[in-house]
Order: structure tokens, then C-alpha cells, then sequence
């Protein structure tokens, strides 16, 4: 995936403020993303570019941006596969 990822139309990450969870919902798709998807889904905006999100996860955990890389394009991929995520 290159460009700016997004949620797709109809797609949000939401609160569930009664289970103490996040949750990404769709008309059809509801899954609970772990912590580590939900660093990633936070970053999810439109206006950053996978590299940005990259940076921003490499620069909070204190981790080599080639290392979040490629956890970051499999997870992306893996959501607009499930058409949670689509860029532009």
C-alpha cells in the first residue's frame, strides 16, 4: 500500500466505552484490533503517508523505522483486504 491511508467509506474506528475496548466497525465488518493495530489505526487519518506513520511509531516506541516497516505494510495490506483501509 503507498499513498495516505484512510479508513474506507463507511469504515471507523470507534470507542466501546462499555467493554473498555477499541473496535473498528463497518456495515458488514466489526473486528478489535490489538494494541499494537490500534497504535497503527490511530495514525490511520487521510493526510499521513505510510512513512509518516512509520516515523511517528519509530520516534514513540524508540524503535528502527526499518523494523515498524514492515509490520506497518502487512497490516495495512491485510486491512484493505478486508476493506477496512483503503489510500489515496
Amino acid at each position: 500500500m503507498s499513498g495516505r491511508p484512510r479508513f474506507a467509506p463507511g469504515v471507523r474506528l470507534h470507542e466501546d466505552k462499555a467493554r473498555g475496548r477499541w473496535i473498528v466497525l463497518a456495515p458488514e465488518l466489526m473486528f478489535i484490533p490489538d494494541e499494537i493495530a490500534l497504535e497503527v489505526l490511530r495514525l490511520v487519518d487521510g493526510v499521513r503517508d505510510e512513512a509518516a506513520i512509520v516515523a511517528a511509531l519509530a520516534e514513540k516506541f524508540a524503535a528502527p523505522p526499518e523494523v515498524i516497516a514492515a509490520d506497518v505494510r502487512v497490516m495495512l495490506d491485510d486491512l484493505q483486504a478486508r476493506g477496512a483501509v483503503t489510500h489515496g
